[in-house]
């Protein structure tokens, strides 16, 4: 059995997520990681530019919204995602017609205890839905809940507790539509990229006839096959988590694409067949990686890239913030404050030469950004954010 050190997973990391050495596009930037983290709007946007830093805002936006390249969408462990529209399948099939069925049997229980509406309403309801969204071609759930006034039918939840809140279904519905594959997140509805209300479409636009149907045993093989090649060596665990699956199903889905075991420090861990020659040192980088990045957001077990920092990099809920890397590891943190200014901490001591390397990222990333100014979205600040912005 193959041994592969800490080090070669590092350099790993560095060569197949694009870090060491900038992508030539877009699509090679997000197909070196797989999928964006897209519950942040900015994600997706600054993990492009860490790895093609000649990217702009616009070049994003076209690929998203008028080539239609790249498609959002809920999937791995009910988080969403942008995704390459080739792996769409893969992730509709093997992770969000799970999220789909547990979603939509909380729902009707939250409609029956209402008595709003059995499965037959919902199903109605969702069919008038996507036939509104067919005659406008692209609406904003609030024009949506015109067009079907059943969309404003409010739940309340938890009655009698002191969280008691009332809610509006217009979200369950077009979240349901979404997972399971039937509209389409387009626009941000806000007139800025880092909005997170969103503009919807029929899926056709983006893939016409809707998303292909494949097996489900098929499309945890092609999304592991996909995990493993960006975020390989690893063990089966770690799929387990990325993915939302069973330990079995991740274990089956390895064997499917003939994953070859190796030995990560006396852990068993999996490469693909065609990915188990040794990989050389890249030259040395930095990096400033915005939170949920995909790359620290890839494993579980994370002690080889991140050592002792977990606790001032990530927040209470397991949510990264933004990081800065140094040759394959995470060795602090950053921040944009109020007046643009990027302002980072380092955790441990790297001398003069790098820390000279991380505030010519630094100014780059505040050039990019110009007037804009980003905030956590779907998270907490991590430790070091505080601190910075303190």
């Amino acid at each position: 059995m193959r041994t592969i050190t800490v080090a070669e997973r590092r350099a790993r990391l560095a060569r197949r997520h694009r870090l060491s050495t900038p992508a030539g596009s877009i699509d090679e930037a997000v197909r070196a990681v797989g999928v964006l983290h897209a519950t942040d709007p900015a994600t997706v946007y600054l993990s492009v530019f860490a790895r093609c830093p000649g990217v702009t805002v616009e070049a994003v936006d076209q690929a998203l919204y008028a080539d239609r390249t790249l498609l959002r969408l809920h999937g791995m462990r009910r988080t969403l995602f942008v995704a390459p529209l080739d792996l769409v399948p893969a992730i509709q099939r093997s992770c969000g017609v799970a999220v789909a069925a547990q979603s939509r049997k909380t729902y009707l229980k939250l409609l029956a205890d209402a008595g709003a509406g059995d499965a037959a309403w919902l199903a109605d309801l969702e069919r008038a839905t996507e036939t509104a969204l067919a005659a406008r071609g692209e609406a904003t759930a609030a024009q949506l809940s015109v067009d079907e006034p059943r969309l404003r039918t409010q739940v309340t939840i938890a009655p009698g507790k002191p969280y008691e809140s009332t809610q509006t279904i217009t979200a369950w519905v077009l979240f349901l539509l979404a997972v399971e594959g039937r509209v389409a997140r387009g626009r941000p509805a806000g007139g800025t990229w880092t909005n997170t209300q969103w503009t919807w479409s029929p899926m056709e636009k983006w893939l016409p006839g809707g998303v292909p149907e494949i097996e489900e045993e098929e499309a945890r093989a092609e999304l592991a096959r996909r995990w493993l090649a960006a975020f390989g060596p690893a063990p089966a665990s770690d799929l387990k988590w990325w993915a939302g699956w069973t330990l079995t199903q991740a274990r089956k889905a390895l064997a499917a694409i003939g994953a070859v075991e190796v030995d990560l420090d006396g852990q068993p861990g999996f490469v693909l067949a065609e990915d188990a020659d040794p990989v050389p040192e890249p030259e040395p980088w930095v990096a400033l990686l915005p939170a949920l990045d995909p790359t620290p957001m890839g494993w579980s077990a994370r002690d080889w890239y991140l050592g002792e920092h977990s606790g001032m990099v990530f927040d209470r809920t397991g949510n990264v913030g933004a990081t800065v890397w140094s040759d394959g590891r995470i060795v602090g943190g950053w921040a944009q404050r109020s007046d643009g200014e990027i302002v980072f901490r380092l955790l441990e001591d790297l001398g003069a030469d790098k820390i000279a390397e991380i505030e010519q990222a630094g100014g780059r990333l505040q050039g990019w950004l110009g007037d804009l100014r980003i905030a956590a979205r779907g998270r907490r600040h991590s430790d070091i954010e505080r601190a910075l912005l303190a």
